[in-house]
């Protein structure tokens, strides 16, 4: 064959398995280049398109996504639907050759036709990866073996506690983490401390190593959890402690911070009403009040939605447990405001 080898697949990749994987890594292996199509799908899947794609393009470099936002959605066997998405493709490439036409579905025969492309079928029984889409969506935990860490982070959703200390966010994460059957992270900076503190302080530079350590952490334990990983404190709380004791925070920790604002699904910020526990590694009551004034304060700033929690802990467990019932991720947060979503 004169010329180079262009190979195109298409798809929802809701999510990304093994299985595209595997019908990927063939075109890649067998051709020059590679295009791969994702459709927008949201009557399939809440993940968003631009995060599927950005799947493919983190795993594959050299691969060219083209995100169809526009795709036509009607799927089938019909000859009107066959040129429908025949058409859809054609215009897509304008007039770009494509040489090799991967899939494991039907359509592999009509679209490489419209194409003039070899037919390429890739597994179509499912004996060399035995799972699907429709499979991972309905139990995503079960099936994760399927899917690459990095897929499976972003189909759990992180639901974060924060507060002053004192304030129950060890107890209510582990207890959560229990009720639902689920992982939780504990908070990694008290365990870091108890290693490397000096007279009870850490430096600056310290304390951007506990978020950097958290995030590690917290990305590992988030490939044990079934939907939800429940997460004791984040680096928002460790750039609080490094202004608070030195008046100041690295370049680093305040790039950890920034980014923690969006990282996280649900915040809920742990009221300071329940009895202080004045252990030798905190600072007092007095100190616990000032800390959750600064917690509120820098939520607000950041325009952080959050559910404040209060009560005993089976009051807080079923305020949070409330939340959940309305929450979906990657949905609208309107759509479970009435749970008690706010910032007040």
């Amino acid at each position: 064959m004169n010329g180079p080898r262009t190979g195109l697949t298409l798809g929802k990749f809701a999510p990304l398995h093994r299985g595209h994987q595997f019908m990927i890594e063939t075109a890649i292996r067998e051709t020059d280049e590679v295009i791969v199509v994702i459709y927008d799908c949201p009557d399939t899947t809440d993940v968003p398109l631009h995060v599927r794609a950005d799947w493919i393009r983190s795993l594959y470099p050299g691969v060219q996504v083209v995100e169809a936002w526009d795709g036509p959605s009607d799927m089938g066997d019909t000859p009107e639907i066959k040129r429908l998405q025949e058409n859809y493709i054609l215009g897509l490439l304008n007039g770009r050759n494509v040489t090799h036409f991967y899939s494991s579905e039907f359509y592999g025969e009509h679209m490489s036709i419209a194409l003039g492309a070899e037919n390429r079928q890739v597994d179509p029984a499912r004996l060399r990866v035995p799972v699907s889409g429709t499979k991972i969506r309905q139990a995503p935990y079960e099936n994760r073996s399927y899917l690459d860490p990095l897929v499976y982070r972003d189909l759990v959703a992180k639901i974060v506690f924060l507060g002053a200390p004192s304030t129950g966010k060890t107890t209510l994460a582990a207890h959560m983490a229990e009720r639902l059957n689920t992982a939780w992270m504990p908070e990694y900076g008290r365990e870091y401390w108890e290693r490397h503190q000096v007279e009870r302080r850490l430096s600056p530079r310290q304390l951007e190593e506990i978020a950097v350590g958290h995030v590690e952490r917290e990305d590992r334990m988030a490939l044990e959890a079934r939907e939800l990983l429940f997460v004791d404190t984040n680096a928002l709380t460790t750039q609080i402690f490094s202004m608070d004791y030195h008046g100041e925070a690295t370049a680093g920790l305040t790039a950890l911070a920034d980014r923690a604002a969006s990282r996280y699904d649900l915040v809920f910020l742990c009221g300071d009403d329940i009895p202080y526990d004045d252990t030798w590694d905190r600072s007092g009551d007095v100190h616990r009040a000032a800390f959750q004034k600064r917690f509120a304060a820098d939520l607000h700033a950041r325009r952080i939605p959050y559910v404040p929690l209060r009560g005993t802990l089976e009051e807080r467990a079923e305020q949070v447990t409330a939340v959940l019932r309305q929450f979906r991720k990657y949905r609208n947060p309107s759509e479970w405001l009435g749970a008690g979503l706010g910032s007040s």
